[in-house]
Formats: structure tokens, C-alpha cells, sequence
């Protein structure tokens, strides 16, 4: 394990990282832009561990950092708002996220992001901008189970930012093998808000939306295929959503 490795999984090093990064953020989030958040009644009384957070993705960045101020806002006790940044002083840290290792690596900014408790993963069907076909890797589900079994997770599992693309079955074997409790997380406006990495604006006055769902009820018996299947209705992403907004319909017509 390199150094990098080992100082994100100490929690004081983490707490650290969120504060700076929570302080150059937060007026991007609610000055620059305005941020509706629903449901964090969904994740009030949450246990510390085995929890995975389920969700769309559409910034590299700007959606984690958005969590990270969220989940320290509700252990504040604020109720759907973040109000003034007082919570990093005490953020929560028991919190990972996972990441496409070849984004992790891309710049200096995504590598000080891994201290912020990324897991990163091999991307089991693209590497270096190509199509590859690879199985699942276990040395990432065990990575992955590791931080379930001490703490919150977050994952996206379309592994892309590109809206409506399908997601992926090792989401589905993650959840089948560790019997998590599954938060649904459905997000918009951060595409139209941020660029592509979610560091730099591009178009101020955007409204921000996060709507944290209630757990899922799953058969962990079911086929991985049909998990995944479950959780892309849950976080709005399955073809029946694909026309239901204006930004979904923008989307298909670029196409």
C-alpha cells in the first residue's frame, strides 16, 4: 500500500481534505448556484457501515463534493439545506466513493481528490479510451467490500457521466454479495452548472438538485442483471425515463 494509499484511509487526514475542498466549493453550490436538496429524512438514522449510496452521474467531481456537504450538513442536523459551512468542521469520514482509476490518475487535482476516500477501480469495459473486455476484477469487489464493512459508499453505476447509458453489472454483484442497504440518489443541474470534471462553472444560476430516496427493497437472490436493472429505475436512468425531461430529451436529439 503507497503512501497516498494509506493517508486516505485515516479519517483526521479526510476531514482535513473535506474542509479545504468544502470551503472553495460551497459558493459554487449556493451562491453562484442554488441547490435543492429532498429526502435527507432518508438518511437521518442511517448505520455507520453498509450502506451504499446509488447514483446518476454527471460531473466527475461536483457530484462527491456535493454529497460530502450534504451528509456533514444532516449530521449537523440541517433538514434538506446546507445553510452556512459551519458542519466542516466535523464532516462525516466514514465515506468512500468509487472512481474509475484511470480518472483518478488523469491530473494532479484528481489525485489529491483520492485522499478524499476514492476507491479506485479498473473500468471492466474501457481503458485508455478504448473499448476492452475484461471480467469483473476481484481485487476491486474486495476493496470495495472492505469499505462497506466499515463505512458509507458511493457509487455510480452507469461509470459514466453520459446520461441513460446502461449500468453495469458489478454494481449488481457488489450489491448481491454484501447485502447493503441501498440509498437510490437521483441528481440534475450539475451537467449544466459545471463542466465535464465539476472544478471550473459553466453557466452560474443553475439549480442544483439532489433527492435522496428511500432504501430499496431487494431480493438479494435475484440474478446481479436484475439488481442493476432495479437500481437504474431507482435512480431514474432505465429507458422509461429517457424522454421525461427537458434535458433527457436534449440529449437524445444531439445524438
Amino acid at each position: 500500500m503507497n503512501l497516498v494509499e494509506k493517508l486516505k484511509h485515516i479519517r483526521i487526514i479526510r476531514s482535513i481534505i473535506y474542509a479545504i475542498v468544502g470551503i472553495f466549493t460551497y459558493p459554487g453550490l449556493t451562491i453562484f448556484n442554488k441547490i435543492k436538496i429532498e429526502g435527507t429524512e432518508n438518511i437521518e438514522n442511517l448505520p455507520h457501515n453498509n450502506v451504499l449510496f446509488v447514483s446518476n452521474h454527471q460531473t466527475y467531481f461536483a457530484d462527491v463534493i456535493a454529497f460530502i456537504h450534504i451528509f456533514a450538513a444532516v449530521k449537523w442536523r440541517k433538514k434538506n439545506k446546507l445553510g452556512l459551512p459551519y458542519y466542516l468542521l466535523n464532516p462525516v469520514t466514514n465515506l468512500y466513493y468509487v472512481a474509475a482509476e484511470e480518472t483518478m490518475k488523469g491530473s494532479f487535482i484528481s489525485r489529491f481528490f483520492i485522499l478524499a476516500g476514492a476507491l479506485t477501480v479498473k473500468r471492466t469495459w474501457r481503458a485508455e479510451g478504448k473499448e476492452v473486455q475484461r471480467g469483473l476484477d476481484p481485487s476491486d469487489t474486495r476493496k470495495i467490500k472492505r469499505a462497506l464493512d466499515n463505512s458509507w459508499v458511493i457509487t455510480f453505476p452507469q461509470g459514466t457521466t453520459k446520461p441513460f447509458a446502461p449500468g453495469r453489472k458489478g454494481t449488481g454483484f457488489i450489491i448481491k454479495n454484501n447485502q447493503p442497504i441501498v440509498i437510490p440518489v437521483v441528481i440534475n443541474g450539475f451537467w449544466r452548472a459545471f463542466n465535464k470534471k465539476g472544478l471550473a462553472f459553466k453557466k452560474k444560476g443553475s439549480l442544483l438538485s439532489v433527492r435522496f430516496k428511500e432504501p430499496m427493497v431487494i431480493d438479494f437472490t435475484q440474478p446481479a442483471e436484475i439488481i442493476v436493472e432495479q437500481v437504474m429505475d431507482a435512480i431514474e436512468q432505465s429507458k422509461k425515463f429517457m424522454l421525461k425531461g427537458r434535458h433527457h430529451l436534449m440529449n437524445v436529439v444531439n445524438k
